[in-house]
């Protein structure tokens, strides 16, 4: 990791942090688009606010006049006709009449009250409703205090009409008072409208040169940089080691930059050492291939010359006692069968240990090894054990798999044989070999009903020369069960016991307590690429083998 302190410094740009720019560059926007929102909003307001006056105020008061000038009206014909004819309906209708001329005045003051320029509409309105007040005071409020039904007299209706066109006439300057007032209001809403369109469109236009501003900037101190440093990596990753990193730009980018040339020329010198150790690797391979070359010689030239004289003292040993066994004395003739039992294990130590060492080296690859067929082949192996024992071998439905068909024969026959010899003396053995399905590899099993391993064992019995029990109990090199792990290892699988299930007990008994059976589990890759789409062998059928 490069240190901080051997981060070279920036020029120009290159002294400021892309957070510095983004940090003052958000400022800056944020304060803009604030206040263009904020002049547009109260744009907006004002121009919602000129529309509730118009609509909602100058509109309303203006049919609000026409009300009252039609009520002073009603007034009058309601009057004179009850002065005609004295019916007690028409003086219903001039009260109505005055209260509509009531409500409506209250109704337009109530209006107007807030409306700039409002002061003179009220003004003519109180003159009009006074003058309608004086004319009801003096004419229509005694006609309708009388009798009715006896007329008017000429002085009576000389007064009514002359009060009645001062009040009728103050309804026109009312009328233009309601009509100026609502050109002022439409001018004044035209007026917030157009304000409103254009601080709208200021803050579009500010948004859009935000966003191209932000685009310039992040072009310039992002893309374009890291476009420039892609492209001389990928000169480097494709050989160029020699290829310069110098890439100008905001301070995170010149410590990128620096950090990939550091990093360039770390790789070019763990290249180079790694080339020297290649060098070292394959003369130490090929002085490794002339010694395993040489020791395979030696071994298979140390067996032959140690098992001939293992077979002379053998021999001699036994036509010894043959010849003079009569004169032996009962020690002699245990030192013989001594001599003869120490020849026969030597040379089944030699055996096993060439076997070991064959293990993955001299090896028949197949693409496909029929495991049914080489189970078959170990259990024919072991036939003379398994009428001897009386064993019985139930074996699954095998799959295939690619590897050397001898070595898998050997596993099967070295596993089936370990659990035949270390049976229970007090019922035959019984063993059971299947596999299943695991993902991209298969899971074997081994289980038998003998006398059991011990949970603390579980790794030591798969070590070369490991032996849970003395010779004289049962026979063997303490080598199998290691052979087995590294034909196992060899196939890219591994091995193991199963310490929690028990093995297979005898049909219709149970396992004895102390001695639940061993069972072993290994696996093997199901497929290598040339058996990539063959069909899978389902493991769930059995075949007996007696």
């Amino acid at each position: 990791m490069l240190p901080a302190k051997d981060v070279p410094k920036g020029r120009g740009m290159g002294r400021i942090r892309l957070v510095q720019i983004y940090r003052i560059g958000s400022i800056v926007l944020g304060v803009l688009l604030l206040v263009a929102f904020a002049q547009t909003a109260a744009a907006l307001y004002e121009n919602n606010e000129a529309r509730d006056v118009l609509i909602d105020q100058v509109d309303p008061a203006a049919l609000e006049q026409f009300q009252l000038s039609s009520a002073v009206s009603a007034q009058d014909t309601a009057i004179r006709e009850y002065a005609m004819d004295g019916g007690r309906g028409w003086l219903t209708e001039y009260r109505a009449a005055v209260a509509q001329e009531a409500a409506s005045a209250a109704r337009m003051r109530r209006l107007l009250e807030g409306v700039p320029g409002s002061e003179n509409v009220v003004h003519l309105l109180d003159t009009a409703t006074a003058d309608s007040r004086a004319w009801r005071t003096a004419f229509a409020d005694r006609v309708a205090a009388g009798p009715g039904g006896r007329g008017l007299e000429p002085d009576q209706s000389r007064l009514s009409r002359r009060l009645l066109s001062q009040a009728r006439g103050d309804m026109t300057p009312l009328q233009a008072g309601l009509t100026r007032l609502h050109d002022r209001a439409a001018d004044r809403l035209r007026s917030r409208a157009t304000t409103a369109m254009w601080s709208i469109g200021a803050a579009l236009a500010l948004v859009v040169l935000a966003a191209l501003a932000l685009t310039v900037l992040i072009r310039r101190t992002v893309l374009t940089p890291v476009s420039t440093l892609t492209g001389r990596v990928r000169a480097v990753a494709q050989g160029d080691f020699g290829y310069p990193l110098d890439v100008p730009g905001p301070s995170e980018i010149n410590e990128l930059t620096a950090i990939i040339d550091a990093m360039r020329h770390r790789i070019i010198d763990e290249w180079r050492a790694t080339v020297e150790q290649t060098r070292r690797l394959d003369e130490q391979a090929e002085e490794l291939r002339r010694s395993n070359a040489e020791l395979e010689q030696f071994a298979y030239v140390a067996s032959h010359d140690l098992q001939e004289p293992l077979r002379k003292v053998a021999s001699f040993c036994q036509m010894l006692e043959r010849r003079y066994g009569d004169q032996l004395d009962e020690r002699g003739r245990r030192y013989i069968e001594f001599a003869v039992d120490g020849a026969k294990r030597m040379q089944a130590l030699i055996n096993d240990l060439l076997s070991f060492s064959r293990a993955g080296r001299l090896t028949d690859l197949e693409e496909s090894v029929d495991l049914n067929d080489a189970a078959q082949r170990a259990l024919d192996n072991l036939a003379a054990l398994r009428e001897e024992t009386g064993a019985r071998v139930d074996v699954g439905d095998l799959p295939s798999v690619p590897g050397d068909r001898t070595q898998l024969v050997q596993l099967f026959q070295n596993l089936v044989g370990n659990a035949i010899k270390f049976r229970r003396p007090d019922e035959p053995p019984r063993i059971t070999v299947d596999a299943r399905r695991a993902g991209g590899e298969w899971e074997f099993r081994c289980a038998d009903n003998g006398i059991g391993i011990e949970p603390r064992h579980a790794d030591r019995i798969f070590l070369i020369f490991q032996r849970l029990h003395p010779r004289d109990e049962y026979t063997g090199t303490g080598i199998g069960l290691a052979l087995c792990k590294k034909i196992v290892e060899y196939h890219g699988g591994r091995i193991w016991l199963d310490t929690a299930a028990p093995g297979t007990a005898a049909p219709g008994t149970a396992a004895a307590p102390g001695a639940p059976g061993t069972t072993i589990h290994w696996t093997l890759p199901a497929r290598n690429r040339a058996s990539i789409g063959a069909p899978v062998t389902d493991p769930t059928a059995k075949r007996d083998f007696p």
